[in-house]
């Protein structure tokens, strides 16, 4: 769902001689006896809250090579680097060189932009996927590029998995993109399908809660969960193919069953965990996946991982067997969780959708993508529902939202004052504890597709 807090990104076209230019560029270009080009100037309100720089600036023509095409990922990742403090804007001018490279879109007029966002950094409610979406969708709008809500979002990963650097999936950049207000987008990140928006009934409401704890999916733990998944699933798919082997080899192929076999066989070339059902997963694989391998163990026995935005070291140890099974699990409890949000409106159905998401906590928390503010605070929701008196429970559930390693919490009640009134003492409990004073995410807003954008037009003077 759409949080209520928004990014906003302004854009101006200006010819390369009209524009007018920052001294700095000016000083440079002369230096390097350069005529007028096309420029980015970006400039981002809110940077001293998060000790980066509040400018950046850089010729267009940075991101062509000597023979004049677009450069590589690898030399933009490696060109935004070089300036720890640079570094953010990697998410906003690399939205540019990936619609060069991907649509082939060339820009011969320098671009202003200006940045304001009060989605907050770092507390895991898709701060980066916001501004890469809202840039990009300036960007379209003032050049008249044609791209929907769903190529845009898709568009938008390339930026954050290839130019940032971040190996993320592309659900953030879909709800920035497609999501709708007090809807849950209902979607399929496999080809980054939706599949339906989900009305909220209007006796269920969510609130996010704010850890404190700073979120970043580039961190090594996510990335290490996200490896192991992908080990997890190679092994899987061995696994597949050596029973079928061993069944063709015994000659009892004709006494499996046909949807087994059949199962097996897709199980075998399977690109996604997630399609595996827990079923299949307790019955074939669980036993041979194993809690953790080394690196260059599992590169001698199994070759490669097939992730291209993972790497795996030889000597590190990864956890295996419990990353593999949560986007299985994960899955399940995703749909059923849409399915019981249309039953009928009782305690029992709000009973179930938090307990599904007490249990997806849990499986992020075995996974090790779990803080201990996180933690705390699913903990102080459990406890405001336990300690209600029967039939007067408010608050249901709770889970780690995004990457975890901190950030925002999730939480499902009943809406009315009385759910508020247990948030806020979530509030106190969680300051009096920690020292913080978590924010709380309340409210909805639309997301880029449906905002679509504003074209402001400077008045003449005689108007």
């Amino acid at each position: 769902m759409p949080i209520k807090e928004a990014c906003h990104v302004a854009l101006q076209r200006s010819p390369p001689g009209k524009q007018r230019l920052w001294k700095h560029i000016m000083a440079r270009h002369a230096a390097k006896g350069l005529g007028a080009r096309p420029v980015v100037c970006i400039v981002s309100f809110g940077s001293d809250k998060v000790n980066r720089a509040p400018t950046f600036d850089m010729d267009i023509s940075d991101f062509f090579d000597s023979s004049d095409e677009p450069i590589t990922y690898e030399a933009a990742h490696k060109y935004f680097e070089h300036d720890a403090s640079q570094k953010w804007a990697a998410y906003v001018a690399g939205t540019i060189l990936v619609l060069m490279r991907e649509i082939g879109v060339r820009f011969n007029d320098s671009m202003s932009i200006l940045i304001s966002s009060a989605v907050p950094e770092g507390k895991g409610v898709s701060s980066s996927a916001a501004l890469e979406v809202a840039t990009m969708s300036a960007i379209a709008a003032a050049y008249g590029l044609n791209i929907s809500p769903r190529e845009l979002a898709v568009l938008c990963q390339k930026v954050e998995n290839h130019i940032v650097g971040t190996p993320c999936g592309v659900m953030d950049q879909m709800a920035s993109a497609c999501g709708e207000a007090n809807k849950l987008l209902a979607m399929v990140c496999q080809q980054a399908e939706v599949q339906e928006h989900v009305n909220i009934p209007s006796h269920v409401q969510f609130w996010g809660i704010d850890s404190g704890i700073r979120h970043s999916v580039g961190g090594a733990d996510y990335g290490s969960v996200r490896l192991g998944a992908f080990m997890g699933r190679r092994i899987i798919q061995a696994k597949a193919s050596n029973i079928l082997d061993r069944l063709q080899v015994s000659g009892t192929n004709g006494d499996a069953d046909d949807a087994d076999l059949h199962s097996l066989m897709q199980d075998a070339e399977e690109k996604y965990l997630c399609n595996i059902p827990p079923h299949r997963l307790e019955a074939h694989y669980t036993s041979s996946l194993p809690e953790t391998m080394r690196g260059e163990e599992f590169t001698k026995v199994y070759g490669n991982h097939n992730d291209p935005f993972t790497k795996i070291i030889p000597s590190k140890s990864y956890t295996i067997q419990v990353p593999a099974a949560h986007p299985i699990y994960e899955n399940f409890r995703v749909k059923s969780f849409a399915v019981l949000l249309t039953a009928a409106a009782t305690d029992a159905q709000l009973e179930a959708l938090g307990e599904l998401m007490f249990q997806s906590h849990h499986s992020y928390s075995k996974c090790g993508l779990d803080s201990h503010g996180t933690n705390r605070l699913v903990a102080l929701v459990r406890r405001m529902k336990q300690k209600a008196k029967p039939d007067t429970a408010t608050l249901f559930g709770a889970k780690i939202t995004g990457g975890g390693c901190g950030g925002t919490v999730c939480v499902i009640g009943r809406p009315g004052i009385e759910s508020s009134s247990n948030i806020y003492e979530i509030q106190n409990s969680y300051k009096a504890s920690t020292g913080h004073r978590p924010y709380v995410f309340e409210g909805s807003s639309m997301g880029a597709g449906k905002f679509k954008f504003l074209r402001v037009h400077r008045r003449s003077a005689s108007t």
